[in-house]
């Protein structure tokens, strides 16, 4: 099972040397998706970040960095978006719908489905959670698989579940940098251990 890091919304001081660490650990891919549209700072990030992992690295925004760092690829967070003109690699795609799966998969080499649960992170508008009966329809239809990905507040203990229902790999977020106090902190080893717990269920 696809085991998936994305990173916090917001840049920190200490999250190179976190990443770092994970990559260290074996972190198979880490998607870069914040809320800040500075391109300076995911610049910054990915200069610190050992280039030897640069592969692993999927970026939500700033599309030109792809190349630029020999990424591993990009990733479009809406069905309506469209894959920048000229575009060679990897792309994968955010669903929030299960009747969108199939067209979803055609245009992408994989596919996140969001609202597995709700987003532990405040937002603006509370996104509707996809039901049991939702996904177990998706199961049924052949919707998931290999290529399609959970996402939203999935913690540790889902990941047995989601493995069941047959999907090919999660989405970790919050549940893995809630480990860390960015105000407070120096001490990463609880993100290492959690992250191998993680690694260890996703195996």
């Amino acid at each position: 099972m696809k085991l998936v890091v994305m990173t916090k919304s917001t840049y920190f001081v200490e999250e190179d040397k976190i990443i770092g660490m994970l990559f260290e650990e074996g972190l198979d891919s880490l998607h870069i998706s914040k809320r800040d549209t500075s391109p300076l700072y995911l610049e910054r990030l990915l200069s610190l970040l050992p280039s030897e992992f640069h592969h692993r690295i999927i970026v939500h925004q700033h599309f030109y960095a792809k190349n630029e760092f020999a990424l591993g690829g990009i990733h479009l967070d809406s069905a309506g978006a469209a894959v920048p003109t000229g575009y060679k690699g990897t792309v994968g795609r955010t669903c929030e719908d299960v009747m969108q799966l199939r067209a979803m998969k055609k245009q992408s080499d994989y596919v996140f489905l969001k609202n597995i649960h709700q987003p532990r992170e405040a937002t603006a508008d509370r996104e509707r959670v996809l039901s049991d009966a939702e996904l177990d329809e998706a199961g049924r239809q052949g919707l998931l698989g290999r290529h399609v990905y959970a996402m939203g507040g999935i913690t540790l203990a889902d990941i047995p579940v989601l493995r069941e229902r047959g999907f090919g790999g999660v989405v970790i977020r919050n549940d893995l940098w809630e480990r860390f106090c960015i105000h407070s902190e120096q001490n990463f080893s609880p993100v290492v251990e959690y992250f191998r717990k993680l690694r260890a269920l996703c195996q």
